[in-house]
């Protein structure tokens, strides 16, 4: 009981020669320990360039996801522009890789990045006919 009015009593005393609500004397100004930047920096003619001409070299349409239908938003991303995603970003809603996404054009959706999914089909459509004319044939010859 005696230990707890003791180390009250210290901290008492401490706080009294603390300097952190006494009032400044006039002519003497303390610089803010705090920078509250709350609307950011104003930019300057420079940086708005250098920023217009990063822009112009991206997509200004929206990048699409063609297996849940989410547009990318740089917002949500990290600032980043579409084209800046490494190639192990992943859709955030439905984790679809990177190359499901296509450009959108009004109301169409156009290809990906890597040419879409032709690659894909025809090498799919192919082995399936590759196997119907195997199994033709081993059925006729065996």
């Amino acid at each position: 009981m005696m230990n707890s009015f003791l180390i009250a009593f210290i901290c008492l005393l401490f706080a009294s020669h603390a300097t952190a609500f006494q009032p400044v004397p006039n002519g003497i100004a303390r610089p803010s320990v705090t920078a509250l930047n709350v609307f950011g920096n104003k930019k300057s003619k420079v940086t708005k360039a250098e920023e217009a001409a990063k822009a112009a070299e991206f997509w200004q349409g929206e990048w699409v996801c063609k297996d849940c239908g989410y547009i990318y938003s740089r917002a949500e991303c990290a600032g980043m522009y579409f084209e800046e995603q490494g190639p192990g970003f992943r859709c955030p809603q439905c984790s679809g890789p990177r190359r499901r996404y296509a450009k959108k054009v009004g109301d169409r959706v156009g290809t990906t990045l890597d040419g879409g999914d032709a690659p894909i089909l025809i090498f799919s459509f192919g082995g399936v006919a590759l196997t119907i004319a195997f199994g033709i044939w081993a059925v006729n010859n065996l």
